[in-house]
């Protein structure tokens, strides 16, 4: 059975740092693309920062680059997203998503073929 658990949200101050950390188990994880999600109330989920399956692309979203970053530990089977500079903006649910031989423009992914965990929420204050 496939799981996917995030870690690492929090309440940050606003222009702190914060790393989010997702576990997959389950599944061959370097066969998955990975990437974070997230939905603030009131909107859309938004696919903020993803990797391709084989990690030699990235993905990131207008509204958080030169921000976020994504890494994987495939040791580990851990996928992470750093954020900097944070914005009150940032304040959202955070999930994280596998989808098997994926590519990165992960909002495209198919949500029929897609894990997903359960969220962290990350909230930015003023």
């Amino acid at each position: 059975q496939v799981q996917v658990v995030e870690s690492g949200g929090g309440l940050v101050q606003a222009g702190g740092s914060l790393r989010l950390s997702c576990t997959a188990s389950g599944l061959t994880f370097r066969d998955y693309a990975m990437g974070w999600f997230r939905q603030a109330p009131g909107k859309e989920r938004e696919g903020v920062s993803c990797l391709n399956w084989s990690g030699g692309s990235t993905y990131f979203a207008d509204s958080v680059k030169g921000r976020f970053t994504i890494s994987r530990d495939s040791a580990k089977n851990t996928l992470y997203l750093i954020i900097y500079n944070l914005k009150p903006a940032d304040t959202a649910m955070y999930y994280c998503a596998a989808v098997r031989y994926g590519g990165s423009f992960c909002p495209a992914w198919d949500d029929d073929n897609t894990y997903w965990g359960q969220g962290t929420q990350v909230t930015v204050s003023s």
